[in-house]
């Protein structure tokens, strides 16, 4: 039984590498919001991500990060507060296409089952992208959400705008 679970976890682990192109974060600052004397405090933290397949867009999520002794040692389980925006920051450029829903960006938010996600979509008819973000567990989800709008805009002397639901289905 138990060498069955442990292959499970295995396989598991091998689908996630195999997951397509995903955006890096950057950490943009850390604010306190809970003191601590004697281990780190609680914090709220800023990361930029560009969209790994669209060019030209990036989206900035604050994420409360816990402090105490579970915090500094990375075992502690973060809650489910998430908040996004994104933006057009240059022309907009499709390198592949892409589905609806598809993670952008997936960061664990608990030791084993619990992950924050960063999705996007398309909205044909205005020409809209649109990203998610959200976190998710194995068994218990939660409705906690962000929802962040990206109009495809010309940039600088170009006229041309590309229609994103040539891109994402």
């Amino acid at each position: 039984m138990r060498i069955g679970f442990v292959a499970i976890l295995t396989a598991l682990a091998g689908m996630a590498a195999l997951s397509p192109a995903q955006a890096q974060e950057d950490l943009i600052f850390r604010k306190s919001t809970v003191w601590k004397m004697m281990t780190p405090n609680d914090k709220l933290a800023v990361y930029g991500v560009d969209d790994p397949l669209v060019e030209g867009v990036a989206c900035h999520y604050t994420v409360p990060e816990k402090g105490g002794v579970a915090g500094m040692f990375g075992v502690a389980e973060e809650v489910s507060d998430v908040s996004l925006s994104c933006r057009q920051i240059g022309p907009i450029r499709f390198k592949e296409k892409a589905s609806q829903g598809d993670v952008v960006f997936r960061e664990r938010r608990s030791m084993i089952w619990k992950k924050m996600q960063i999705v996007r979509g398309c909205d044909a008819k205005r020409n809209v992208l649109i990203y998610m973000v959200y976190t998710d567990k194995l068994i218990d989800g939660s409705p906690q959400n962000s929802t962040s709008s990206v109009p495809v805009m010309p940039w600088g002397g170009t006229g041309e705008v590309a229609r994103c639901s040539e891109w994402i289905r």
